[in-house]
């Protein structure tokens, strides 16, 4: 089992429940040189984004960076790169982001200062924002984490994040 607050990049995916619509609406701008498609944000998507982008200094003593992040009207995307912090310093060679066999453990602990603390933080603090507004929202209740392995999955998962907007007719998650 492989530990998530380790040094590491981390690409996240957190949907709202049954796929409605509630942080934007894609718009599609065609000019003569290329196609651009972009998310016009709703009310609860100005926060979404606002918050995503404080979650640095949320977590700061986390040593967190944010790299690419694509908001879509039900989903989001992002890539949350965990530096190496009090948490999560060990004795061995740091910083190794694939996991070796003495990474394979099976226990059960705190979940804090990890990738989900900061999910379960993100998630609340929009809940939260949602309840106060009257804004009738809910989010699925897991979210989907891949660890990053290398710079070719780093750019791999970096193009899909720049593309998901013009490429939204056709996303699993797309629904009218």
């Amino acid at each position: 089992m492989w530990d998530y607050s380790r040094v590491g990049a981390y690409f996240v995916t957190i949907c709202i429940r049954n796929k409605q619509h509630y942080f934007g609406k894609i718009d599609t701008n065609v000019d003569s040189t290329k196609s651009i498609a972009l998310l016009q944000p709703t009310e609860i998507g100005k926060k979404v984004i606002e918050e995503w982008y404080k979650t640095p200094s949320i977590r700061e003593d986390m040593n967190i960076e944010l790299l690419d992040f694509v908001l879509m009207p039900n989903h989001l995307h992002g890539i949350i790169f965990i530096k190496e912090n009090q948490y999560n310093v060990r004795s061995d060679a740091m910083p190794r982001v694939l996991p070796s066999e003495k990474d394979v453990v099976n226990h059960f602990g705190s979940q804090s200062k990890n990738v989900a603390s900061i999910i379960r933080g993100y998630k609340s603090s929009i809940t939260m924002y949602a309840r106060k507004n009257n804004i009738h929202f809910g989010w699925q209740p897991r979210y989907y984490v891949h660890i990053i392995r290398n710079e070719q999955d780093l750019r791999r998962i970096q193009e899909y994040i720049q593309n998901n907007p013009a490429r939204w007719m056709y996303d699993e998650l797309y629904s009218v």
